[in-house]
């Protein structure tokens, strides 16, 4: 529960977030509707919106999101600094495994690729930038929680709909997980959303410097036979964040 609520705040924040979500232009009244308020409520906070150049009305009367949002979120972004950084280092990892490689933030309580390299070879895996994934069953999930801090992943497994609905004993089991990646510095595991591939990912940053991510190796071959603890993957993983730390002095 919010500690300092701002009712007027909130209701601005619900009408952009309504909005961006539906992904449609609505009406005055749909857009009340959805958000379970009257008409005359919502009024003001719609004009003010639109005077502040947050959101579009339509000659039909309808509202849609603007382009003021993503203005502002690229003018300084940490991410757009950390992808340009990784790039290079990126299809470099992806020449020398002759794999694909992605990277992966935290967003919204799940993974999202904010961007892939694809391998040189004419087979290779694709992850398209801008999916999501559910946490804790994915490998890049698992690292990005490990290496948060404890109070905070402690916040998002409490949260979490795939952990919650996990029994007691596996969800202990989960926390034996995460320790042993925190030690390792990395997870290599077989996929479980799909068959055939092998995921291993490292960690890049630390959660409180702003810009933390995890970087990933998924193999459509799983680990083959000149590779099969998966060593070279992942000491390539870990050259190749390490240098992405160092470009961006995180």
């Amino acid at each position: 529960m919010n500690k300092y609520p701002a009712p007027a705040l909130e209701k601005g924040l619900d009408i952009l977030e309504y909005l961006s979500d539906k992904g449609i232009p609505k009406s005055q009244s749909e857009i009340a509707h959805g958000l379970n308020r009257s008409a005359n409520e919502i009024y003001r906070m719609l004009y003010c919106l639109e005077y502040r150049g947050y959101i579009n009305k339509s000659s039909s009367g309808k509202y849609a999101i603007s382009l003021k949002l993503y203005n502002l979120s690229h003018r300084h972004s940490p991410i757009d600094e950390l992808l340009k950084a990784a790039k290079p280092m990126m299809e470099e990892l992806a020449n020398t495994t002759k794999q694909s490689c992605h990277m992966g933030v935290l967003y919204n309580g799940q993974l999202m690729v904010v961007s892939q390299t694809p391998s040189p070879e004419p087979v290779s895996l694709s992850i398209e930038e801008g999916s999501l994934f559910p946490l804790i069953k994915t490998t890049s999930g698992r690292v990005l929680l490990a290496f948060m801090e404890e109070k905070e992943s402690t916040r998002i497994l409490s949260e979490n709909h795939d952990f919650i609905h996990l029994p007691e004993e596996e969800q202990r089991v989960f926390s034996v997980q995460l320790e042993a990646i925190r030690r390792n510095g990395y997870e290599l595991e077989k996929s479980e959303i799909t068959i055939g591939v092998t995921d291993i990912a490292v960690p890049i940053g630390y959660a409180e410097s702003g810009i933390f991510s995890v970087l990933a190796i998924s193999s459509l071959t799983s680990i083959n036979r000149k590779n099969e603890t998966g060593e070279f993957f992942i000491e390539c993983l870990k050259k190749t964040a390490k240098n992405i730390h160092k470009a961006i002095k995180l």
